[in-house]
């Protein structure tokens, strides 16, 4: 079954249309309202202001300041600079993490049982994510250790919680595309071409923060149940 015949199989209970059980589709986001998408060929990528309101976003920065670790990445390249963040996974006993997981429920459709846990992201002055894809290389030396129960990353779902005084966007640097965070604000795209390989044109990077904090917060998805 190709991508596009999956992704008309069944209906959530919100209304949404299914898509294969890890994966969501252009008309699934765009019949939330308020989504937009970034007119390119190379990348399926969209955003939405506001998805989040303030308290939620308060909540969560909480959560985020309370559990933050220095963040790892898969398959190091010897650059110990190359992402200086601080990193959590959000509990999904909390009450706004529950809220967030049925709001993006609704606007994507994907199975649940498919997402990886809520990661927290905090990002101090200095600090940055240098341009990364975030699905697994294949030929990586942890490919196997990510990939082996779960399948490879499908979508992925970011949102900014709060306004960084200076620095702090995020750069898809194949497409020429810089997001500035807003509170609230998400993106999301397609970690795949529309045939189903990896798309390297998602390449993208969490530019140093200047001034001030930045916080975010993404959920991954996957091509088979998360476990």
């Amino acid at each position: 079954m190709t991508r596009a015949l999956a992704s008309q199989e069944s209906t959530a209970d919100t209304g949404a249309i299914m898509a294969n059980p890890g994966e969501t589709d252009a008309e699934t986001l765009l019949a939330y309202g308020g989504v937009r998408r970034f007119p390119s060929a190379r990348l399926t990528l969209f955003d939405r202001r506001t998805f989040l309101d303030p308290a939620a976003c308060a909540a969560l920065i909480a959560l985020i300041e309370r559990d933050r670790l220095p963040s790892t990445i898969a398959d190091f390249n010897g650059d110990a600079h190359f992402r200086t963040s601080e990193t959590c996974h959000l509990s999904a006993d909390e009450p706004v993490v529950r809220e967030l997981e049925a709001r993006l429920f609704a606007l994507n459709g994907i199975d649940p049982a498919h997402g990886e846990p809520v990661q927290g992201q905090r990002y101090d002055v200095g600090q940055e994510f240098k341009a990364h894809t975030d699905y697994f290389e294949p030929s990586g030396a942890d490919f196997a250790k990510f990939c082996s129960v779960a399948g490879q990353r499908t979508w992925t779902f970011m949102i900014y919680l709060n306004e960084v005084e200076a620095g702090g966007a995020t750069r898809f640097k194949v497409v020429d595309k810089i997001f500035q965070a807003e509170p609230g604000k998400l993106l999301c795209w397609d970690n795949h071409r529309p045939d189903g390989s990896l798309n390297p044109a998602t390449l993208h990077h969490g530019m140093k923060v200047r001034k001030g904090v930045k916080y975010v917060i993404t959920k991954w998805y996957r091509e088979k149940e998360w476990r």
